[in-house]
């Protein structure tokens, strides 16, 4: 078949290269329809339960993640200067298209009783306008004095005081959502400027606005700095720009083609699928690096052009391709993970893996058919003295040193398996954001002072009409309330009960002590005054229960607390639950953005951790497949699985936690590294025959012959998701930092315990079933059909 394909390929040269200049520009148009996502995507599928009673929530109580919030902690926030300037802010930011309401303790609210009409009124406690200090000082003094404000708007214990933003929930669907953030914040900075105090931002809009941001510019940063350092990389091994430039144009184009399927699908650009870029880059550089060490190889050994090319199609492309189909394959099993988002990375990157690779077989050929044949010093890399001492190192520990290396090995598991005893599992709202970043630290701001941001809502179903205004229920609420915000990592509640404790306060003519529950006989009067009260009091209380007035929430946020200690407050929580409400009366659905995050959280855990599983099962069926030898298959496995044990070891002894970003390390890591292995072994396999079946030659040969590539490409590799690091999200650093260790490991792995098995396994390593395989490596000496040649010009011949 591939001799077939080598004919086609350098027959249509032409042809395919303007195929491929079509394609790609209209790749190209559709990439420039890309957009990026500012949601969180969902982590949970969505026939699952606690996804199902989120989106129910929804629909009855409204979105409960609009909120922008500003923070500030400020002892002299009451000064007169300072309140006006507070009300300036405020009321410049009403007037930003998107914002529907704003709430500071400058727009706080008071009930006052009206005895003649016996109703509530709600009157603002502050004006719009305040001249003097000793009018601003009775104000705060009655603010203080309510405590429905205590620890939502204000905490009197740090002298920090919060400015919530509610915002439209049509434009945080669309586009505008990024320009009406960036509005919001620029009012703040001016704010900081004019007045020298310090603002905090965070709210679940701007988290998303603000990471999608970071990782836009990191795809450009990223890309640019991947093809730098693969260049520079490319130019140090072969001495050659034209090779350079050739190996930019092939991965050029895999990423223009990239953007263009991730448009045409509909997806949208996340912190995952931002990453799929570079990653071509550094994925798809190696199979330019065995096409072009083929070809030089080969061109040496005769000097014809045109016979190199076909020989590197014919040998070196069937084995790119299985290379670039187990890659395909490691990446492919997110697709099995139920989580949109992981299934969204598996499908773009699978797929552009094996472009990638037609792009490459296409192209390198193609190009080189039409340039001159490499000189003299652009083939000097394969004497490299340097490379040329490393391999012969490592055929001789693999020749002398065989049971040092077994020992050597079966240290390394035992101490692997001592540090992956030690790995912990974990997730955050902000896991990935470096803790020196404002964003992560005016989260922990609002956490320190107002126990956090993260939505908690609790719903409490009387399974009757109008059940939830009856006394006994306001009570059990109450009591729910007390006890779930005394713990440290939940805040002070907004609900119906604290409504209504502000009603039975304003009944009894304001005063503090009057702040609770009312009882039986109070209750009926009380909220007939609250029934009279107009249209603002009939949205607040519209706002905590449903229109039967059957259900009610209570609305907490809490810490961002990880998902390991989230799992032993989400099983409190319940408890305390259960012991409020009987079960038989009363239905309680505990949800919010805290809860589905957790759950999202450990679900993709669990997931991923399947998906490594399946990464290695269908790359072991494929291996059997192609060497028709489960000896082979168990053979190259080891060497591949050791640098999981230890990068997994690494991460148990450095506490670097099993999370969704660091996850993914063993299934991208497992199928990039296999590839080494199967250049290896297809080349073994290869000089058993020319031989005699001494596999002591062939592990020679094999390993002088692919040794050198796989140097080559495990640099560029290390390199390649080395840069990885630079990124602001933690999550991308660990990502590229492990990646890059793994497949170093898997290099000396390949090049050193393979041959070493396989030295040791003498007479399993040489069953033949191996030397009849389903997917046919090519003879070297296999003759050339001279009439083929013809397609070389007269001064190539």
């Amino acid at each position: 078949m591939w001799t077939w394909i080598a004919r086609l390929i350098l027959r249509n040269r032409i042809p395919f290269l303007v195929a491929l200049g079509l394609v790609t520009l209209f790749m190209g148009y559709q990439a420039r329809k890309i957009e990026m996502s500012y949601q969180y995507a969902a982590l949970l599928p969505k026939e699952d339960s606690t996804y199902v009673e989120y989106e129910n929530f929804i629909k009855t109580f409204g979105n409960e993640s609009n909120l922008v919030v500003f923070g500030i902690q400020d002892d002299q926030f009451f000064k007169l200067r300072n309140f006006q300037e507070w009300l300036n802010l405020t009321a410049s930011l009403k007037k930003i298209h998107g914002v529907t309401a704003v709430l500071s303790a400058a727009q706080a609210y008071d009930l006052v009783k009206n005895v003649d009409e016996r109703k509530f009124e709600v009157k603002p406690l502050f004006p719009d306008n305040v001249f003097y200090q000793t009018e601003l000082d009775s104000l705060r003094h009655r603010f203080e004095s309510l405590p429905f404000y205590r620890e939502v708007l204000y905490n009197s214990q740090t002298h920090a005081y919060l400015l919530a933003i509610t915002l439209d929930n049509q434009i945080l669907a669309s586009k505008d959502r990024v320009r009406l953030i960036e509005e919001i914040k620029q009012l703040g900075t001016e704010f900081e400027v004019r007045t020298k105090r310090q603002l905090h931002y965070s709210g679940m809009p701007y988290i998303r606005v603000t990471t999608a941001e970071m990782i836009k510019s990191e795809l450009n940063m990223f890309i640019l700095l991947t093809l730098a350092v693969t260049a520079l990389i490319i130019f140090l091994f072969f001495r050659s720009f034209k090779v350079v430039i050739y190996s930019m144009l092939v991965v050029g184009i895999s990423v223009v083609w990239a953007l263009g399927i991730q448009s045409m699908l509909g997806y949208r650009i996340t912190i995952l699928t931002g990453m799929i870029p570079p990653l071509l880059i550094v994925i798809g550089i190696p199979n330019v690096v065995y096409l072009l060490n083929k070809y030089h190889h080969e061109f040496r050994i005769h000097g014809n052009q045109i016979k190199a090319l076909q020989r590197v199609i014919r040998k070196i492309g069937n084995a790119t391709f299985m290379t670039n189909l187990t890659t395909a394959l490691g990446f492919g099993t997110f697709i099995f993970t139920s989580s949109r988002i992981l299934v969204e990375f598996g499908v773009v990157a699978s797929i552009n893996i094996i472009g990638i690779f037609v792009i490459s077989i296409l192209l390198i050929p193609i190009i080189f058919s039409f340039v001159g044949a490499p000189a003299e010093k652009h083939v000097k890399h394969l004497d490299s003295q340097f490379s040329v001492r490393i391999i012969n190192w490592l055929v001789g520990v693999s020749l002398n040193f065989r049971k040092g290396v077994f020992i050597a090995v079966g240290i390394i598991i035992v101490v692997s398996i001592w540090g992956i005893s030690k790995i912990h599992t974990t997730g955050y709202m902000l896991d990935d954001i470096q803790h020196d970043d404002p964003l992560y630290l005016d989260l922990k701001f609002f956490e320190a002072n107002f126990n956090g941001l993260m939505p908690l809502e609790v719903v409490i179903d009387t399974k009757r009409p109008n059940g939830i205004l009856r006394g006994n229920t306001l009570k059990k609420m109450d009591e729910l309330e007390t006890r779930l915000s005394a713990m440290p990592e939940i805040s002070k509640p907004l609900s119906l009960t604290q409504v209504v404790k502000f009603a039975r306060q304003a009944f009894f003519n304001g005063r503090e002590q009057h702040f609770k529950v009312p009882s039986t006989e109070e209750r009926n009067f009380i909220l007939s005054y609250v029934a009279k009260g107009g249209q603002a009091q009939g949205d607040l209380i519209r706002s905590f229960i449903d229109s039967t007035r059957q259900s009610a929430r209570i609305s907490f946020r809490m810490k961002d607390v990880g998902t390991t200690h989230m799992k032993e407050l989400d099983a409190q929580i319940r408890s305390v639950v259960d012991s409020v409400f009987v079960k038989d009366n009363f239905d309680v659905l505990i949800t919010g953005g805290s809860v589905v995050s957790f759950k999202g959280t450990s679900y993709l855990i669990s997931n991923l951790m399947t998906s490594v599983l399946l990464a290695v099962f269908l790359i072991a069926v494929f291996m059997a497949l192609m060497f028709r030898s489960w000896r082979m298959v168990v053979i190259s496995l080891i060497p591949n699985v050791l640098p999981l044990m230890v990068t997994a070891a690494l991460m148990g002894f450095f506490n670097v936690p099993i999370k969704p970003s660091t996850i993914l390390v063993f299934s991208i890591a497992f199928g990039i590294s296999v590839d080494g292995t199967i250049h290896y072994l297809a080349k073994y396999r290869q000089e058993l025959g020319q031989t005699n079946w001494s596999i002591r030659a062939a592990v020679v040969l094999a390993t002088k012959e692919t040794g050198v590539s796989m140097v080559y490409t495990a640099t560029i590799l290390f390199f390649g998701f080395g840069i990885f690091s630079a990124s602001d999200f933690g999550g991308t650093v660990a990502l590229g930092t492990l990646v890059a260790i793994t497949l170093v490991i898997a290099l000396i792995s390949n090049l050193i315990l393979l041959p070493s098995v396989l030295l040791g396994l003498e007479k399993l390593a040489t069953d033949r079933s191996f030397s009849e395989p389903l997917l046919q490596i090519y003879d070297e000496e296999e003759d050339i059909d001279p009439k083929f040649l013809k397609i070389a010009r007269k001064d190539e011949a």
